[in-house]
């Protein structure tokens, strides 16, 4: 006996609970905002931002075959603890952060520049994602390309079709979209206010 093949798209059950029954069974306090705890968050992230800052300050004595090493592990820790103070103002963007809009909208502006993204674009732009999630027509980001997208509307599926969807799930697709999204998509976001996918 082999094992049964699951086809992930044809074999999906929608679950039988809406979204409303599904937030009504997490508790009350989960949903209630608290200025002090979420500073709280920003000062943690900030001890570790200073911590490695500190141990890059350091890297320069290691020996020189090490010294490589270090940066990398370095850039990828810094990334990790920068990303996190990234979430918090993402959350400001969001109003989550704190119950007062100005103390939202001026933390959310200091963490956004610190970090290089301009927040009041960005919040309008992820504003209007959340608003056509999911929408093929009208969402900002992560639509998928449709066959009329690439000229094939009138066209069965083919092979070809079928091996360039597979090709988009690759890793070095996607690592040539991230090279892509970060020399030329980032600056024109920056420069343009451009979007979309």
């Amino acid at each position: 006996m082999g094992a049964v093949a699951v086809d992930p798209e044809k074999d999906f059950v929608p679950p039988s609970f809406t979204v409303k029954e599904l937030r009504d069974c997490i508790p009350k306090h989960c949903f209630e905002r608290n200025t002090l705890r979420s500073f709280s968050y920003i000062a943690y992230d900030l001890c570790g931002v200073a911590a490695l800052v500190f141990c890059a300050s350091r890297i320069h004595a290691l020996p020189v075959y090490l010294q490589a090493v270090a940066w990398v592990a370095y850039w990828v820790c810094q990334g990790v603890v920068c990303t996190g103070l990234w979430v918090i103002a993402h959350e400001c963007g969001h109003g989550a952060f704190s119950p007062s809009r100005t103390v939202n909208n001026i933390t959310g502006w200091i963490l956004h520049s610190a970090l290089l993204v301009p927040y009041y674009a960005w919040r309008h732009t992820h504003s209007q994602h959340h608003k056509n999630t999911a929408n093929m027509n009208r969402d900002e980001v992560f639509v998928p390309r449709t066959k009329s997208f690439r000229g094939l509307a009138d066209k069965p599926s083919t092979e070809a079709w079928r091996l360039d969807t597979v090709f988009e799930e690759s890793p070095l697709y996607h690592v040539a979209k991230v090279v892509a999204q970060s020399l030329f998509g980032w600056p024109l976001y920056l420069y343009r206010n451009a979007s979309g996918p």
